[in-house]
């Protein structure tokens, strides 16, 4: 009993494999990039708890010499931090849903379906990829102006949905998943949009939750247009409220860091989730290789 122990004690599955040097090397550089990009982070997190006096003091240092929160409670004080929380959420959330959806009707169209005008009709979706959101502001909003949408949840939402780089990525993706599986369905009786929400929506879960998250985080930075197109204080985002708090009271380094780390984190979170639905998308479509 007891050598069938000691056997298992020593059996190779048991031992723990040593590092070679190379994986040694890669774990190095990976704790090394990982310290450099969170170094902005620690300087912004430790900058919001100083006191404003302290956040400008030459020659500076990391750790505050006396922790408050007293540009933490500034910024809700001075502004509606919650207004602008919320209307930043409606807005991406609202832009997201209709970008990914409208991104999977047009790629999927154009993936498999056949009618005359198709390629210059792709061709007109991709020369989007070249124009500058800056040049159509001025055109934009005259559109949206004289549609009546000027501070609404609409003007600001609409606008952001014309996703011509998204509309090609689903495009692509669609293009490799196996014709088989849909002749299947047809067969069996499936129509068209059956087989869209049924199996092809389904199996497209990598590239929309990648899509989610590109439309989401460039919804929530976006700062020209919602800045273009409202004036209401109370409709105002993150990004351009926190900006007018800072316009108004002048460069308060201490609150600007709370702003920003208030402002970024949504999207860490978000990022997050959306990265463990992709990879859970990936492991169970089974296109992975392709």
């Amino acid at each position: 009993m007891s050598t069938a122990v000691v056997v298992r004690k020593n059996s190779p599955k048991s031992r723990k494999k040593k590092w070679t040097p190379s994986q040694i090397v890669l774990t190095a550089l990976g704790v090394a990039v990982s310290a450099l990009w969170m170094t902005p982070l620690l300087w912004a997190l430790f900058t919001s708890l100083k006191s404003e006096t302290e956040a400008v003091e030459v020659p500076t240092h990391w750790v505050p010499e006396e922790w408050t929160g007293q540009a933490w409670k500034a910024l809700f004080e001075s502004g509606n931090i919650t207004n602008w929380f919320v209307n930043s959420v409606i807005v991406s959330v609202c832009v997201t849903f209709i970008v990914v959806f409208v991104s999977a009707l047009a790629g999927y169209g154009f993936a498999r379906t056949e009618f005359r005008g198709k390629n210059a009709l792709l061709g007109l979706v991709m020369a989007g990829l070249m124009v500058s959101p800056a040049v159509l502001g001025v055109p934009l909003f005259t559109t949206v102006q004289s549609m009546g949408m000027v501070d609404t949840y609409w003007g600001m939402i609409l606008p952001q949905c014309a996703p011509a780089a998204m509309v090609y990525i689903l495009y692509k993706f669609f293009q490799s998943i196996p014709h088989e599986l849909e002749e299947a369905a047809y067969i069996d009786g499936a129509g068209r949009w059956r087989v869209f929400f049924t199996i092809v929506l389904p199996l497209s879960r990598p590239s929309l939750s990648a899509v989610g998250i590109f439309t989401f985080i460039a919804s929530w930075n976006n700062f020209l247009w919602p800045y273009m197109v409202t004036n209401n204080p109370d409709l105002m985002t993150m990004p351009n409220g926190i900006a007018t708090v800072m316009n108004s009271y002048g460069i308060q380094w201490a609150q600007l860091m709370a702003g920003g780390l208030m402002a970024g984190l949504p999207l860490v979170v978000v990022f997050v989730f959306f990265q463990r639905q992709i990879i859970s998308g990936v492991a169970h479509t089974g296109l992975a290789g392709q």
